[in-house]
């Protein structure tokens, strides 16, 4: 068996891609080994939409935002991090009411164009129910592309609102850049 021992692995360039404080602990100087950016941000509070509607969800706390990425709700590729991205979002919301059917979707936008969704019919005979509608999808992004959630809600008896929380995170957005694709 044979063993190399170094601090740093370089590039022909002289950056070091790898380096050791000869206590284990790795640094990853080299942006492609790395999944970022990566991002997630939560809704803590609700949002009142109209009904029927596409709404862009807005999400008003950071949980993790590597690059700064996330302003306004909306992510954007930064300038050299184009590539294969794993975008995600959940969406959740109470209705109150007996025997309601609420119809809703939840999509993905790419520079404002519906790309990805989820679609769902909730029925119930109870006086309260929560639904969830989650969302994701492989995306080949390119610097500059935004990435938004859109929601709509369909619930004409009562008031349609997207629910945020400030324990659980039931409504949420992340993302990060895949290695390797």
């Amino acid at each position: 068996m044979s063993i190399l021992k170094v601090n740093t692995i370089q590039d022909k360039g002289g950056n070091a891609i790898i380096s050791s404080d000869g206590s284990g602990t790795l640094t990853l100087g080299n942006d492609a080994l790395k999944n970022t950016p990566a991002f997630k941000y939560v809704k803590t509070s609700r949002q009142t939409v109209s009904d029927n509607t596409y709404t862009k969800v807005t999400f008003d706390t950071e949980i993790l935002d590597t690059d700064s990425a996330v302003s306004s709700s909306t992510f954007t590729v930064p300038t050299g991090k184009g590539g294969q991205y794993f975008i995600g979002a959940n969406l959740y919301t109470v209705a109150s009411g007996v025997t309601r059917y609420i119809y809703g979707n939840l999509y993905i936008t790419v520079n404002g164009t519906f790309r990805s969704q989820r679609n769902a019919d909730f029925r119930n005979s109870y006086n309260t129910y929560t639904h969830n509608l989650l969302v994701s999808d492989v995306l080949d992004l390119s610097a500059g592309d935004t990435i938004e959630i859109q929601g709509r809600i369909n619930d004409s008896t009562s008031s349609p609102h997207f629910d945020g929380d400030t324990t659980n995170y039931q409504t949420y957005f992340y993302g990060f850049r895949l290695i390797g694709a």
